[in-house]
């Protein structure tokens, strides 16, 4: 995936969010199913900046950015903040 590729998923991802929350607030959506789908979209993002972030930092060092991978929600979510 190319960088433009993965920021218009984060766009993408972004809106999804925002129409979830939308339709929570008109009701179509329980509490739980709101907060199983915005977290289900989180994690999904995290990937992506993760992704985006790796394809830059391998960029800045000289090397290949197509090099970077996908790494795994268990990897993404346990990350030290």
């Amino acid at each position: 995936m190319r960088d433009e590729e993965i920021l218009a998923e984060i766009h993408r991802i972004v809106d999804d969010e925002h129409r979830t929350r939308e339709a929570a607030q008109r009701d179509e959506l329980t509490p739980e199913q709101e907060r199983q789908e915005v977290q289900r979209l989180e994690v999904a993002l995290d990937r992506c900046w993760d992704l985006l972030r790796q394809r830059r930092a391998l960029r800045s060092a000289g090397e290949d950015p197509d090099r970077a991978e996908t790494r795994s929600e268990q990897v993404v979510e346990h990350y030290r903040q």
